[in-house]
């Protein structure tokens, strides 16, 4: 069999799997956000192409994404999350959000998202928030950099200006409305002992209550990486067939999975297509 032609039938049994399917479990990381323009921080280079000022004091993605930077220097970590914060309101989902919205809506249990990206997308690409859980946290949340309670709160209230050269915020950083100290994003950060995870947990408990009733789940895995391998284990040891998109790192040793070399756009239209 052909290079070409053993594509064309891993497509087919996507599309078989997707057909037969009663629930879809969407299991997201970094590359799903990169068909719609966002960065994924690949590597030190990478992540320093998309924040150069932090790229000229060697600052690497551990040490920004990190409580630390909040306690050093809250300027500098508001600078970077804040940028963050506004390229994830502007950015717009992609095709391929669509794709599996319509695909879920089709199957008898539906669908849910299980995610590490904290931009939002799927929430702004008109998935049900109660079907969506992130695993990491979101940055369209805050909470208390202390943190001084277990709260958590909407960040739509917070319009940050940012220095983009500089990467640091040029405004007052969020406050905690309990104590009055600094407020930093609901994102499990690298070295956090200090994440408020109430939000995600009962995310995570909806999603296990969700999945433990339907009857054919499929798990649709697009852009999850190996370096923050969160996404690739979790549907790796749920026992259902694994159907996992990524142009880099497709392979699965499980016997119900299949890889496909692709972008997440790219795939779910390719299957899409076939479904008809």
């Amino acid at each position: 069999m052909t290079d070409d032609s053993a594509f064309s039938a891993a497509l087919a049994r996507a599309a078989e799997w997707v057909a037969q399917a009663d629930g879809l479990l969407v299991a997201a990381g970094a590359g799903m956000g990169v068909d719609s323009g966002l960065p994924d921080f690949r590597g030190t280079q990478g992540f320093w192409r998309a924040y150069p000022a932090l790229g000229r004091a060697r600052i690497a993605f551990e040490e920004i994404a990190n409580p630390a930077a909040f306690r050093a220097d809250p300027a500098l970590a508001w600078g970077f999350y804040g940028h963050r914060l506004d390229l994830y309101r502007r950015t717009q989902p992609h095709a391929g959000f669509a794709i599996l919205k319509k695909w879920a809506a089709r199957m008898a249990d539906g669908g849910f998202v299980f995610t590490s990206n904290v931009d939002g997308q799927f929430q702004k690409a008109g998935f049900d928030p109660a079907r969506i859980c992130e695993v990491h946290g979101s940055i369209h949340h805050l909470q208390c950099a202390v943190p001084c309670s277990d709260a958590i709160w909407s960040a739509d209230g917070f319009l940050p200006e940012v220095d983009a050269a500089a990467c640091r915020l040029r405004g007052a950083p969020p406050r905690c409305p309990h104590c009055g100290g600094l407020a930093r994003p609901n994102i499990l950060m690298f070295g956090d002992t200090g994440w408020v995870g109430a939000r995600s947990e009962g995310q995570q408990v909806r999603l296990d209550a969700w999945r433990r009733r339907v009857g054919r789940l499929l798990v649709v895995e697009l852009g999850a990486g190996l370096a923050v391998p969160t996404v690739r284990w979790f549907g790796e040891s749920l026992g259902v067939p694994l159907l996992r998109i990524n142009p880099d790192a497709p392979e699965c040793g499980l016997a119900r999975a299949l890889g496909l070399p692709l972008g997440a756009s790219a795939a779910l239209a390719a299957i899409d297509a076939l479904l008809g």
